[in-house]
């Protein structure tokens, strides 16, 4: 028995094996040595999620930030980057990043970073907050209403 170091290759996925040649069994009859076949297993992480060579990430934004637009700060294997959220962002919009994800081991460049915009909506309100909310749903729907039934249901 003996440890050996071994060179995992950048954006390797799980379940992946690395051949060692010459390190395994001792050969019959004094012949060479086998070869040792490493299985790689990798450990999910907190944040992330992985698809191919793809990052994903999912973030949490308040309702006022998907309405008017945001900027906020995101994590990625490199660092944080700033991500623009435009006015009038969608629940589940997705932003990509692009070259932010894994690594290709055969060489051909870096996948994707993709970011899910997730929109928290809030449980509790301040008899304020409430006040200006209901002043702004009055206001939304006199402008659905003069739209027409038809209208509204293709939107």
């Amino acid at each position: 028995k003996r440890k050996l170091t071994i060179k995992i290759p950048p954006g390797i996925e799980d379940g992946s094996q690395l051949k060692v040649a010459g390190e395994g069994e001792a050969g019959e009859r004094g012949g060479p040595s086998g070869n040792l076949y490493v299985h790689v297993s990798i450990k999910p992480h907190s944040i992330f999620e992985r698809a191919g060579h793809d990052l994903l990430l999912a973030v949490r934004i308040q309702m006022h930030e998907a309405v008017l637009g945001a900027e906020m700060e995101v994590p990625t294997l490199d660092g944080k980057v700033r991500l623009k959220i435009p006015p009038g962002t969608q629940p589940g919009k997705v932003f990509r990043l692009k070259g932010k994800g894994f690594p290709e081991v055969s060489g051909y460049g870096p996948g994707d970073q993709l970011i899910r915009v997730d929109i928290e909506i809030p449980g509790e309100m301040s008899p304020q907050e409430r006040k200006l909310l209901e002043e702004f749903a009055k206001l939304k729907g006199n402008q659905d209403r003069a739209k027409g039934f038809f209208s509204r249901w293709r939107s």
